[in-house]
């Protein structure tokens, strides 16, 4: 850690969820002078419970990353500060990485020979009024995570991305009432899968939607712009990830793969020298968290091993 102090760091990891938290924990456990960056923007902010976490199980997500950053600041060498990234501009064998403060944090312009980026991605959910009101409770994105609890219920399935059969495919593992809304979108379902979804029982539903009705019990049903209203009380929806990447134009020669992805090799790094990556920003997208951790702790031993240099 000699001449690492100040605004100066050994690893300078973007995004506080389990992915960060968890690459932060095992460098400051292998004594490196660790900075995490987090905009305290999560993306599953709307979840109050999370599941498929061993030991975790049935937790806030937010508890999670509490618990996981008191950890991590435990370690003499750890820091968290709360800031958006504004820039990240490589150097001569260094990044500078310059964020603005939030809720009342610092603006702070550091320095650091690695650079994890794990902030993960921007979520755009279905056009549809009223869906904040029943996102993270009667709807979720999540199938690992939230598919248990919707046991036995007649479901929904909102979306337009290409995927939509396949995930129906998962859902109807829990209920045997369950109908795939496409929202007037031609390509979300074929025909040749529409067949085969009602083989097993599945309907889909391809006319516009209007909104989603509800009471005090929860989401009562999805109103077609036809008036027609169809009596759900949970389901899923899939939205649009996107990864951010304002932060990310001065770093030429990033590859990403079609969906935007961050492309890395099995350990993490990208295709520029000393940039890391981890968690959801990486193909094939989102995962659980426990799946995030894991690739977070994978590419932490990497780095690790990164800053000793050559033999």
């Amino acid at each position: 850690m000699r001449g690492f102090d100040g605004d100066r760091y050994e690893v300078i990891v973007i995004g506080g969820g389990p992915a960060g938290l968890s690459v932060g924990l095992n460098l400051v456990r292998a004594r490196r002078r660790v900075l995490i960056l987090d905009s305290n923007r999560p993306r599953h902010s709307a979840t109050l419970i999370s599941h498929g976490f061993i030991t975790r199980d049935g937790v806030s997500p937010l508890e999670l990353r509490a618990l996981g950053r008191e950890e991590f600041a435990a370690y003499p060498t750890a820091e968290f500060h709360q800031g958006l990234v504004g820039t990240i501009t490589p150097g001569e064998g260094e990044f500078t990485v310059t964020s603005r403060g939030v809720r009342g944090s610092a603006d702070r312009v550091v320095t650091a020979p690695v650079v994890v980026l794990t902030h993960g991605l921007a979520e755009t959910l279905p056009a549809l009024p009223s869906i904040r009101a029943y996102y993270g409770t009667a709807l979720h994105s999540c199938l690992a995570c939230d598919l248990f609890e919707k046991s036995d219920q007649p479901l929904a399935l909102i979306g337009t991305a290409s995927d939509l059969a396949e995930r129906a495919l998962i859902v109807s593992q829990v209920t045997d009432d369950l109908i795939v809304f496409t929202n007037d979108a031609p390509d979300a379902v074929t025909d040749a899968e529409e067949t085969a979804l009602a083989a097993r029982g599945i309907a889909v539903e391809r006319r516009p939607i209007d909104d989603l009705e509800g009471d005090r019990s929860g989401l009562t049903g999805v109103r077609l712009a036809d008036g027609t209203v169809i009596p759900r009380t949970g389901g899923f929806v899939r939205p649009t990830w996107t990864v951010p990447d304002a932060h990310l134009t001065e770093l030429t020669g990033l590859e990403r793969d079609p969906d935007g992805h961050l492309v890395v090799d099995a350990l993490g790094a990208t295709s520029v020298p000393g940039l890391y990556a981890a968690g959801d920003l990486t193909p094939p997208g989102p995962q659980q968290l426990i799946v995030a951790a894991g690739a977070g702790a994978r590419t932490a031993a990497a780095v690790a091993r990164h800053l000793l240099g050559p033999l």
